[in-house]
């Protein structure tokens, strides 16, 4: 199982850093283009801002996998070892459920919804863009079971 999660950290990593130098470099084309030729091509605003939706959202993902976010610490610093502690982790591993499961769905739904519509620079549905909001869900998801299966674990082999 820890192979699966080291091949998805490395395919995460790898999309989204490809993401951000395509960006990178199209932002300075973009530049070029107009301060010295005086034109910009229409497409390339388009596909930065696109190519920026997903490597944030795909970095959400693999940030989640290595415990990266921000969070306050201080209650479950404070409570750790005791039953309130253990209380307030699950507590708060439920919360994330919900929260990818609002992603996963609302993101379905926007998808839906935005596939008749097309991007008018690059001409792809728009839904191509959209769908990154429950792939990324999805891998939310497999990594929220991965720390749920820590908590379970804790319950148990209590500590001695």
């Amino acid at each position: 199982m820890d192979g699966l999660f080291k091949l998805l950290r490395k395919v995460l990593y790898g999309i989204s850093v490809a993401a951000m130098l395509v960006m990178l470099a199209i932002i300075f084309m973009q530049v070029i283009t107009r301060y010295l030729l005086g034109f910009t091509f229409e497409w390339s605003e388009e596909l930065a801002r696109f190519l920026f939706v997903w490597a944030v959202f795909l970095g959400s993902a693999l940030i989640m996998g290595e415990d990266g976010h921000l969070a306050v610490e201080l209650l479950p610093r404070l409570l750790a070892g005791s039953k309130p502690g253990f209380v307030l982790n699950v507590f708060i591993n439920l919360c994330g459920y919900v929260f990818i499961f609002l992603l996963i769905t609302q993101g379905w739904k926007m998808t839906e919804t935005m596939s008749f519509q097309e991007a008018p620079g690059l001409g792809i549905p728009m839904s191509w863009v959209y769908i990154v909001m429950p792939v990324s869900g999805v891998l939310m998801l497999l990594y929220h079971i991965k720390d749920s299966l820590k908590i379970l674990r804790a319950i148990r082999e209590p500590k001695a």
